[in-house]
């Protein structure tokens, strides 16, 4: 690097000189202009001229001269064309002090209209003791050049590539100075360095000492960005200048956005990125969906219509004084506990060994060891099919048994219409006889059929049992159960329909009537919920007309039935372990206390609550 500038300074000294162009002047300004381009700003000259424009001048000035011829051998100034350069330099200088013997101007005079103008008068001549302080200058400039030159003389010709680099500074100038030669180097030069192995196979130079090559190893230029940004990463962070601090008008809020727009590269992402996004997604999929469902079951359980309940209904303060020591722990500690005391002692524990206790592990109701397997439902199409093989195997196995002679063969199927294509020439000769055979099979063949179907055929009672049977569900496992809200069930045609239909279905309940509550409970498998519950919500018209009996107090005016038009909700439907409720019987309630306590006396007070809270929240809605 140090030889490069040295290089390109010796070449912008060298360029000066061949630039400066020498003219006689017939003005004294010009005549201090060359003086000062020859020997610098700080000579006498320069300074006794002060309204004079000063300009940078290169380092030294140089004769224009006839480029010497270059070397064959090796392209740089050797020490006849140094001598040659300083003894053009001398001349120069000599000529200079020839040319600047001339008088300096006087200031100028005013001029009289009268008199001509005169001529001005010459000035004194340089003294000797100046020409030779710049004699001494321009000596010192050439001598540093020469210096200059011989110290990057060795390095060019130790490292021959460098002369390249002198032809990109200013190919020109230095190869019209002689500093580099216009000839190609010889191939041999060119050459790489011979290989030397010692005697243990190592690489040695020409003096016999060790080289330690190191291999380039090539490497993706991806893999490299990405080095060079863990490098930018774990560099910290340069603070901004404290001047922007300081400024009352530098706002550290606003971006500074670059010069230049920022070279698009690629992206790459790491293993497993987009993987990880997905199952994230997967997750909150499942979560909503979790969510919903639950959000589902709070609605069919009623719990979101009793919270609303709750918020409506007025706070009670819970009355009674706080116990010392709760009805659990008053069993371990007989003693009690005082709280303001110390903590009891080991002897007055009860109940307290280093035994544990286990709980009995019962099965759940529901849940039954056998496994649950679908049934197989299969189309018309493949019940044709079925059917089909089944006769043909059946009739293959009877053609077997025939062809071995364990079965008579079977007579053959006549009708009427195959009777000609059957008997042929004996029906022609004797067709009433052949006609009364045909008849008389087909009378067997139907008295066969109808034996068989008689055979089968269930009595009475079967039927009834089989009927029982297939409404009747089994409830071990667990009973479904349905309570349903209905706003008017006076009419009583639809007291009948849910009465019989509950007998009908097997089902165990009970109805309570109550003024705008009244309260269907129904018990059985999950068949019948399934017919009930389609003829409460669909099949019954609870909106019709209802009739108005006389003498009862609980009447309505037709406004106010217009207004409260009748409906069926459901309530809530689930699985219990046992049947709370017997044959389906109604019960007229007209205090909200009786029915409560009905429900209560049979462990279903909860089912009145959930129905109350309901249509108090319709009322208010």
């Amino acid at each position: 690097m140090q030889l490069q500038q040295d290089q390109l300074q010796f070449c912008e000294a060298m360029e000066g000189g061949r630039s400066s162009r020498h003219s006689n002047c017939s003005s004294d300004r010009k005549r201090k202009l060359e003086l000062k381009e020859v020997f610098g700003e700080d000579s006498e000259i320069s300074k006794e001229s002060p309204g004079m424009k000063k300009r940078r001048i290169p380092r030294f000035e140089e004769l224009q001269e006839e480029p010497a011829p270059p070397s064959e051998s090796s392209g740089l100034l050797t020490k006849l064309q140094i001598k040659q350069m300083m003894e053009a330099t001398t001349r120069q200088i000599e000529e200079k002090k020839r040319q600047l013997s001339f008088v300096s101007a006087p200031p100028p005079q005013p001029k009289t209209p009268s008199l001509p103008p005169e001529r001005p008068p010459t000035s004194n001549t340089i003294q000797s003791a100046q020409a030779a302080t710049f004699m001494k200058d321009a000596i010192e400039k050439t001598r540093k050049a020469a210096e200059l030159q011989a110290r990057i003389q060795p390095q060019l010709a130790s490292r021959p590539g460098l002369i390249g680099n002198a032809n990109m500074v200013g190919p020109a100038s230095l190869c019209a100075m002689g500093i580099v030669s216009p000839k190609v180097e010889p191939k041999d030069q060119r050459k790489p360095a011979p290989l030397i192995l010692d005697e243990q196979g190592r690489t040695v130079d020409a003096a016999g000492r060790e080289i330690e090559l190191k291999p380039r190893m090539p490497t993706l230029k991806a893999n490299i960005r990405a080095a060079k940004r863990e490098q930018l990463k774990q560099q910290p962070k340069e603070k901004p200048p404290e001047d922007g601090e300081s400024n009352t008008f530098f706002d550290p809020r606003v971006s500074i956005a670059p010069s230049q727009r920022r070279r698009r590269s690629f992206k790459f992402h790491d293993k497993g990125t987009f993987e990880k996004l997905a199952q994230r997604l997967r997750t909150k999929a499942q979560l909503e969906k979790l969510q919903a469902e639950i959000s589902q079951a709070a609605q069919k359980t009623g719990i979101h219509t009793a919270t609303k309940l709750e918020l409506i209904a007025p706070k009670t303060e819970i009355k009674g004084e706080i116990p010392d020591i709760e009805w659990w722990d008053a069993y371990i500690i007989p003693k009690g506990f005082d709280p303001t005391g110390e903590a009891p002692k080991e002897e007055d524990y009860f109940g307290i060994t280093n035994l544990v206790e286990h709980p009995t592990q019962l099965n759940p109701p529901v849940d039954s060891d056998s496994p649950v397997t679908l049934g197989v439902y299969l189309t018309k199409k493949e019940q044709k099919q079925l059917r089909r093989q089944t006769r043909r195997k059946a009739q293959k196995e009877l053609q077997e048994k025939v062809r071995l002679g364990l079965l008579p063969p079977p007579e053959p199927k006549v009708s009427i219409s195959s009777l000609m294509r059957v008997f042929g020439t004996e029906a022609v000769q004797d067709p009433t006889r052949v006609e009364a055979h045909v008849r008389a099979q087909m009378a067997k063949r139907q008295r066969t059929h109808e034996e068989a179907n008689a055979a089968r055929k269930l009595t009475a009672e079967q039927r009834k049992v089989k009927k029982m049977r297939k409404l009747q569900e089994d409830t071990s496992q667990g009973v479904h159960i349905s309570v349903f809200r209905v706003r008017n069930l006076r009419h009583p045609a639809k007291r009948f329909k849910i009465e019989a239909n509950a007998g009908q279905l097997y089902l165990s309940g009970v109805v309570v009537l109550h003024r705008d509550v009244n309260v269907v409970v129904v018990e059985g498998g999950p068949k019948a919920q399934k017919k009930f519950k389609h003829l409460m919500l669909h099949r019954i018209k609870w909106d019709e007309q209802t009739l108005n009996m006389k003498g009862d107090e609980e009447d309505e005016s037709e406004e106010e039935a217009v207004r409260k038009p009748n409906n069926c909700t459901l309530v809530w439907e689930g699985t219990a372990k046992d049947r709370s409720f017997g044959e389906m019987k109604f019960k007229q309630c007209p205090t909200e206390n009786m029915a409560r306590e009905h429900f209560r006396k049979h462990g279903a007070e909860h089912y009145w609550d959930l129905a109350l809270s309901e249509s108090v929240l319709e009322s208010t809605d």
